[in-house]
């Protein structure tokens, strides 16, 4: 299948270093094959291909050199620099990882201005439905909610199936790419740690709470919820504030790249499809188009709320509130009215019959519907 970001990433390959970051197994590797007859293809993680990495003994009259899980090398951005500084043959390359590329660097960014990174979602209803016209929105979303967007599982549409691939596909991420970067020997307590943030997805994340949960420190708690950032198994959102120091005190909220491995309620689970499908669209807007979008959550005093914030140039654009079948307005828009006078307010629903729009400007769409359009 034809990705989105497919012709953004070849049409500026040949000026720039292109780094795809995002999940194990959401496609990167294909990806970085596709619309490309002749590549030389070398995985970190296997041994000949790390010889010959360490060599530098690879086919350099190819054009194409994809280099995958390439952070996992000591210095690899300074190690990547220097191949591509000199570049004898006017190669072209592509660095693909399971980890957040732009986070592992010590003291500036050696391959600063060098390079376009690209991160990789999961198949959203928007992409599905945009690869397959045939397939209904409605049906893409309970898909996805059972076996993930994962295009593995979510092609494989099997309950079985998907119950065995996510066994192995969190194993390979903690006991191989987690302990790959990062110094961990207490991997049961970060299993214990995503089995309570599955519980708690939607919810403001107290992390003295989590650290008393797991017997450890509050420090211990924030350095391992970032390794499964870093590592993405989940992503964080923050509220809203245009000062970005205060917005990072406050409480965040966790959610899953793997929709169907949430146990909360289905509530909860479905609000994490929503988060998934408005990250991946906000990013694409920034890495492929060049636009500056980013997503938060609205909160006030007193635990008042407003699960999304979609911000344009740090302008606030869209509040979204999401739920399964309330298509009547949600009490969390009022006390943010007067604040959201030119911001477009609209209320998510999955089970809708009639969409409608009241006079403060709360517009009630169908989720499905809206997702595939905005």
């Amino acid at each position: 299948m034809k990705r989105i970001y497919q012709n953004y990433i070849n049409e500026f390959i040949h000026k720039k270093i292109i780094l795809i970051s995002g999940p194990r197994q959401s496609g990167k590797t294909t990806l970085s094959k596709m619309g490309h007859k002749n590549f030389v293809y070398l995985n970190y993680d296997n041994e000949d291909d790390r010889k010959t990495i360490k060599e530098m003994s690879w086919d350099k009259k190819i054009k194409l050199i994809i280099f995958d899980e390439l952070h996992k090398k000591t210095k690899w951005k300074q190690w990547l620099k220097g191949i591509y500084d000199k570049n004898d043959f006017q190669n072209n390359f592509i660095v693909t990882g399971s980890a957040r590329l732009d986070t592992f660097k010590k003291v500036g960014d050696s391959l600063a201005g060098r390079y376009f990174h690209y991160r990789l979602h999961p198949l959203d209803v928007r992409e599905i439905c945009n690869i397959d016209k045939n397939i209904l929105a409605d049906d893409a979303i309970e898909t996805i909610l059972n076996y993930s967007g994962f295009p593995e599982p979510y092609l494989a549409n099997n309950k079985r199936f998907y119950n065995l691939w996510k066994k192995t596909h969190l194993d390979i991420i903690l006991r191989q790419d987690l302990i790959a970067l990062e110094d961990v020997r207490d991997l049961k307590s970060i299993e214990l740690l995503i089995d309570l943030l599955k519980e708690r997805v939607g919810s403001p994340i107290s992390y003295s709470n989590l650290a008393r949960d797991l017997q450890v420190s509050d420090k211990t708690v924030k350095h391992w919820l970032q390794i499964l950032e870093n590592i993405y198994v989940i992503f964080k959102l923050t509220p809203f504030s245009k000062n970005i120091a205060r917005s990072n005190l406050k409480q965040p909220k966790y959610y899953f790249y793997d929709i169907a491995r949430v146990t909360a309620s289905d509530g909860a689970k479905f609000e994490n499809l929503i988060a998934c499908s408005l990250l991946k669209e906000v990013q694409f807007r920034s890495d492929c188009l060049g636009e500056d979008w980013e997503l938060a959550y609205l909160s006030k005093k007193g635990g008042l709320e407003i699960d999304f914030a979609i911000t344009f140039e740090n302008k606030l654009k869209y509040a979204i509130e999401v739920k399964l079948s309330d298509a009547n307005m949600a009490k969390n828009f009022l006390p943010f009215i007067s604040e959201l006078k030119d911001v477009e307010k609209i209320q998510l629903v999955k089970n809708l019959k009639v969409e409608k729009m009241y006079p403060n400007g709360v517009e009630i769409r169908k989720a499905s519907k809206w997702l595939c359009s905005w």
